[in-house]
């Protein structure tokens, strides 16, 4: 397989009758797909259970469909991420064959937690790249820093 794709999560607005949702993006495991309920009008999140909120299908390096146990409302969206392990399973033995697909699942893993990484830091707050790096980016404690604008 490849990872030909360098999405790693997909937005859906709920019309309280659709539950199946399409997950565009490859991933592993049932356990790799996380589902996030946001109410529109307040910013509110919740993260939704496997089995109690919703079930996966697919997977195993391909793309899949999560499957809501109530259809979202049209308040919400639902936001469908991958989240990659973040371990390292596969153990090679000496003198044994090059288990080709072995290994290029391994890579795949570790292209697809470095896409997860990089949404991540594409949402994050950051100075200039022409800023000194002498630049403190610690924020106070939360006490020092209760009831203050950011």
């Amino acid at each position: 397989m490849t990872v030909s794709t360098t999405t790693s999560r997909v937005t859906y607005t709920g019309d309280g009758s659709t539950t199946s949702f399409p997950v565009p993006f490859p991933f592993f495991d049932e356990t790799e797909i996380e589902v996030v309920e946001r109410v529109i009008a307040t910013g509110a999140e919740t993260i939704k259970a496997i089995t109690t909120d919703y079930t996966v299908a697919g997977g195993a390096g391909t793309t899949g469909t999560v499957t809501a146990v109530s259809a979202p409302a049209s308040t919400v969206q639902w936001v469908i991420r991958r989240v990659t392990a973040q371990t390292q399973l596969v153990d090679y033995t000496p003198n044994d064959p090059f288990p080709a697909e072995t290994h290029e699942q391994a890579l795949d893993r570790g292209c697809m937690r470095d896409q997860e990484l990089s949404e991540r830091i594409d949402r994050a707050v950051t100075i200039p790249v022409t800023d000194p790096s002498s630049v403190v980016t610690e924020l106070p404690s939360s006490v020092d820093r209760a009831s203050k604008f950011f």
